[in-house]
């Protein structure tokens, strides 16, 4: 069981985390017996199982107000200061960016469509899918308008 791929596939679209941060943190989930390591198994993979004093800190942490969110787009920084860029440069930075959105809505659409066949579908990952598709909307709508609101994409089209 590779902890870090489930995690990616569940949460991976809305939020990041790396091999070395999963392992570090279950290191010192394990020292606080938050989580209990099992023996070895195939390819020196380690299982975890989580302790009662872990599910009290997870049900304790489920309960907190969540912080709020802060933007974090690079795009949005290269455009800040994209009168230093060539405007060709900048419209294929910017056709990149489009194509990289326009793929994950796919993305979102064909995970939204197979969710449909499910009989007892999570409502709670429907809710985070149903955020995907209207991020990835939302941001193709920006990049649509983008030409109007900045020339040099118009002339060279993004």
């Amino acid at each position: 069981w590779d902890l870090v791929t489930v995690a990616e596939q569940r949460i991976g679209n809305f939020w990041t985390l790396t091999r070395s941060q999963v392992y570090r943190e279950l290191a010192a989930m394990a020292t606080a017996e938050l989580v209990e390591a099992g023996p070895p198994g195939p390819r020196e993979r380690k299982p975890y199982t989580i302790t009662d004093a872990g599910r009290a800190a997870f049900a304790e942490w489920i309960d907190r107000e969540p912080a709020l969110e802060q933007i974090r787009f690079p795009l949005l920084l290269t455009i800040m200061f994209a009168a230093h860029l060539p405007s060709d440069r900048l419209a294929s930075i910017v056709a990149a960016h489009r194509a990289v959105h326009a793929e994950r809505l796919d993305w979102y659409e064909q995970h939204r469509i197979a969710s449909r066949e499910d009989p007892t579908p999570d409502a709670f990952r429907l809710a985070t899918l149903d955020f995907g598709l209207r991020y990835e909307r939302a941001v193709l709508g920006w990049f649509d308008q983008l030409p109007a609101t900045l020339p040099a994409l118009a002339e060279n089209g993004p």
